[in-house]
């Protein structure tokens, strides 16, 4: 008998992405794709079953199809369809509690994958310039999708100490882009012109789509001789990007803007609905944010095919052309930032890396 897996967040793009290629799996005997509405896009021969996994009946499913692994990727800061705000962060932290009470009943179940993001770790003025998995923040999230992350860990520590026969493997991508990308960076990136905080430039780590899938792959099955496919890892490409390198590709001019303006436009473009334009997203435009990935390497046994420039420019290619050419956005960049002293500090680009890309 193959395996089992319960995939829930089926019906968003990632989810329904990993429902199809995890089926591809030779030890995979079936799959459940789990999620609160009906998927718009196929499933291949997954069985679909809608349930809110905010309900008890959750822990039916995964009795009545005897799952041994489950993979938890319905923790997003992205709305679907007709949510709000308040419908994402129930379905994050009380829909996790719910799996996971309903994981703790079924002793069928032997690995729990969930996603998660390197956002719990903030971002802020006096933040290192890398941070690795056991860094603690030197502010927890005050709210947002970053705050569901960090209490959706919390739970799953809990979790694993009362089922330590359960592989449980926590994933804290950095932000995911790709062709497909639908993420509230992702329509950022696409604003015909793009706001950012005058002062700051702040280094940027990116992850692609298809590095995601992989990584999946790996904690959702048996880790192979000389890797262990639990614990906490930070995923993301090689290198780091600085905002206005970002804008140089996109051909995108940015708007240089005091911090209490960004905001102000933020939440006007949250009410219009082109951005969930939050908090927690502009202290990442102004402070950034970078992890190391040496677990994911060595322990996980995990290397991206795509680097962070690399996989930026796979969104770039998917997104309508900029306003101006790159080059023309690069020289008005580089004429501005010569005539304003910059901020120093650990998200404003100052602090050297040894895999940061040249500015152009």
């Amino acid at each position: 008998m193959g395996k089992v897996v319960l995939v829930t967040g089926a019906a968003r793009q990632l989810g329904g992405r990993f429902v199809r290629r995890v089926q591809r799996d030779p030890d995979v005997e079936r799959v459940i794709a789990l999620d609160a509405v009906e998927p718009e896009h196929e499933l291949g021969d997954a069985v679909f079953v809608r349930e809110d996994i905010r309900g008890p009946a959750v822990a039916r499913v995964l009795a009545e199809h005897d799952v041994d692994t489950v993979v938890h990727l319905d923790v997003s800061g992205f709305a679907l369809g007709t949510q709000g705000r308040t419908a994402v962060k129930e379905t994050n932290v009380i829909g996790t509690m719910q799996l996971l009470g309903a994981c703790q009943k079924a002793p069928a179940v032997q690995r729990l994958v969930v996603k998660s993001s390197t956002g719990v770790y903030g971002s802020a003025p006096r933040d290192p310039a890398v941070f690795h998995e056991n860094t603690p923040p030197k502010s927890l999230p005050g709210g947002g999708f970053a705050k569901d992350a960090a209490e959706v860990e919390g739970y799953v520590r809990g979790f694993a100490r009362r089922r330590p026969d359960v592989a449980v493997c926590v994933l804290r991508f950095a932000n995911i882009l790709g062709p497909d990308a639908d993420s509230p960076l992702a329509d950022y990136l696409s604003l015909p012109v793009l706001p950012t905080v005058f002062g700051y430039d702040p280094r940027l780590q990116f992850v692609h789509e298809d590095d995601v899938m992989d990584v999946l792959s790996i904690a959702a099955t048996e880790p192979k001789r000389g890797t262990l496919n639990s614990g906490t890892f930070n995923i993301a490409g090689d290198g780091v990007l600085l905002l206005s390198q970002c804008a140089r590709r996109l051909g995108r001019p940015t708007v240089p803007m005091l911090l209490p303006a960004v905001t102000w436009v933020g939440q006007a473009l949250r009410a219009v609905g082109m951005t969930d334009f939050s908090p927690e997203q502009i202290r990442l435009l102004t402070h950034g944010r970078v992890v190391s990935t040496v677990q994911m390497r060595e322990t996980l046994g995990f290397a991206p095919k795509y680097t962070t420039g690399e996989t930026f420019a796979a969104f770039a290619r998917s997104r309508a052309p900029g306003l101006l050419p790159p080059r023309a956005v690069g020289r008005a960049v580089d004429r501005v930032a010569a005539s304003v002293p910059r901020i120093a500090g650990p998200g404003s680009g100052d602090d050297t890396h040894p895999t940061t890309p040249s500015a152009r």
